[in-house]
């Protein structure tokens, strides 16, 4: 788990809002000063991190290697805290890193960022020392905790509101996992020609991977990526071919107390997130760099589950297309075009019916 400090050193008039904040998201570590060490000191969950030497807290921040070998508290973590200037500062914390009495370092860099941070990374991924970046927002929180795919091991930031709180939350999330379970194909269905959805990500998806669609959201069907080179076909392993312009996708949530909900396949554009999903139900964000929608032959598919109390139907709209593929109870990628009534696919059993993509309590009838 990355570990986000939050630098709690000044009492803002939000201080109380914060502070509570970070323990219903259950970040716990804390940059305390005299003025703010009362509040926290006699909260046993809570790790506390210190500029001021004389407080009794679990971790020291030093300026520099010398002040931190004067320290006679030895029972504390201890670490240093330097800014990123020239290129000689990268080298002078990977030799800080090597030596045994520095439990972890932060880092901040006020020009360039990314390639002094990317280096460290590469340097000290195998190190005991942690690299901790110090940070001014949420867009360099999420570059540093992201940077190489590794990431630094933690950030240091300010926050200003509860909902950048939330939102540092999400960003350590390590994945998301969705119950999937297998459906019957009970009747297919040619349809003529409707507009189909292709929904390209920023990211290369691997077999296995891809996103749940469905005609009503009471059931969505996992659509595999297009990540197989064929004789007529080249792959495409940053796409999904989603399905038609009325289908609902799973997304992430921004509400706090979900995590995911609905969009349609038409509401989607670039720079949205969406999950995807393997056959296992592990489930990821990815980002849509573009969606293309045009006019295809499709299929329709209606599906059974047999649940706790009995059978509910769902539906789903895919493209009449070799290469358009969904997954197998098995968890192998099977065309759509040969996909027969009595084969059974992967399919999650949604909320229901929502209202703009949130389940509520109403009357929806869908069919």
């Amino acid at each position: 788990m990355k570990k986000i400090i939050l630098n709690f050193e000044r009492k803002t008039d939000n201080f109380k809002a914060l502070m509570q904040e970070a323990f219903n998201m259950n970040l716990l570590n804390f940059m305390v000063s005299k003025e703010t060490y009362s509040e926290l000191n006699q909260i046993e969950r809570v790790t506390t991190f210190s500029r001021d030497t004389v407080l009794p807290v679990k971790n020291l921040v030093f300026d520099n290697l010398e002040h931190l070998k004067s320290s006679k508290k030895l029972e504390v973590n201890r670490g240093i805290q330097l800014e990123l200037k020239v290129k000689a500062d990268e080298q002078k914390v990977m030799e800080l890193a090597k030596f045994n009495e520095i439990d972890f370092i932060i880092v901040s860099a006020s020009d360039w960022k990314i390639i002094p941070f990317e280096n460290l990374i590469a340097q000290l991924q195998t190190s005991d020392t942690e690299l901790i970046a110090s940070v001014e927002n949420l867009t360099e929180a999420e570059l540093m905790l992201k940077t190489l795919e590794i990431g630094t091991d933690g950030i240091l930031i300010t926050p200003h509101n509860v909902d950048e709180i939330l939102e540092l939350k999400k960003l350590i999330v390590n994945g998301y996992n969705i119950e999937l379970t297998k459906a019957k194909v009970i009747n297919v269905q040619n349809i003529p020609e409707s507009e189909r959805v292709c929904v390209d990500t920023t990211s290369l998806l691997k077999p296995g991977e891809g996103m749940l669609v469905g005609s009503t959201a009471k059931g969505f069907t996992l659509v595999h990526a297009e990540v197989f080179e064929t004789q007529f076909v080249s792959s495409r392993p940053f796409r999904v071919n989603a399905g038609d312009v009325s289908a609902y996708i799973l997304v992430p949530s921004d509400k706090e107390d979900k995590l995911y909900e609905t969009k349609y396949l038409s509401e989607l554009k670039g720079g949205d997130r969406v999950l995807v999903v393997n056959a296992n139900g592990e489930g990821k964000i990815v980002t849509v760099g573009r969606v293309k929608i045009e006019t295809r032959p499709m299929i329709r598919l209606e599906l059974e589950i047999k649940d706790q109390v009995g059978k509910t139907k769902i539906n789903y709209i895919g493209q009449n297309a070799e290469t358009i593929r969904l997954v197998s109870s098995e968890g192998v990628p099977i065309s759509i075009v040969d996909v027969k009534i009595g084969d059974e696919v992967l399919v999650y059993l949604g909320p229901g019916a929502t209202h703009f993509g949130t389940k509520i309590k109403e009357t929806i009838i869908e069919k």
